[in-house]
């Protein structure tokens, strides 16, 4: 009895992790990620290639897929489409409080094993900073959270089917 039960959990070949991803190693081996350039009308510099390598960092870091430059498995390709600020809250005395700083990245993912898969879909995160700051002071540490969180939304999107 217990050798049966040890073959059929061996025998398993989709992989949970606590990460949330559940991939069919059997079937899919690679991911191809492009470099999502900026689109946007306002630019940060650093951004686009944070956000790039962070992208590529969470599929490497927390699955057994490896980066492929052309015909993977699994492809993400997209662009950074919007970048903005805008006034969130105003104080007693009519002066903005609270800044909102926001990114917004399109992505086309492509599952070349199961083609149902397939989406294309907008990621957003924000964050808050009060206006007494310039945002050349806050702008690194949001953006990076930013990029953290988007980058979140699309690995689950991509490989969390639960």
């Amino acid at each position: 009895m217990a050798l049966a039960v040890a073959v059929i959990v061996t025998a398993c070949s989709v992989s949970y992790k606590f990460n949330g991803a559940s991939i069919d190693y059997t079937k899919i081996k690679t991911i191809q990620i492009a470099d999502f350039p900026i689109r946007s009308a306002y630019v940060w510099g650093p951004m686009g290639p944070q956000f790039n390598n962070e992208l590529k960092d969470q599929f490497t870091g927390h699955t057994r897929l490896a980066l492929v430059r052309r015909n993977g498995d699994l492809k993400l390709e997209g662009e950074i489409i919007r970048y903005e600020q805008r006034n969130k809250s105003v104080s007693s005395e009519g002066y903005s409080a609270q800044t909102e700083l926001s990114m917004t990245v399109n992505v086309r993912f492509t599952n070349n094993v199961n083609h149902n898969d397939d989406f294309e879909q907008q990621f957003t995160a924000s964050q808050s900073y009060d206006s007494s700051l310039s945002l050349n002071s806050v702008q690194d540490e949001l953006v990076t959270k930013m990029i953290k969180d988007i980058c979140d939304q699309i690995f689950n999107a991509c490989v969390a089917n639960w």
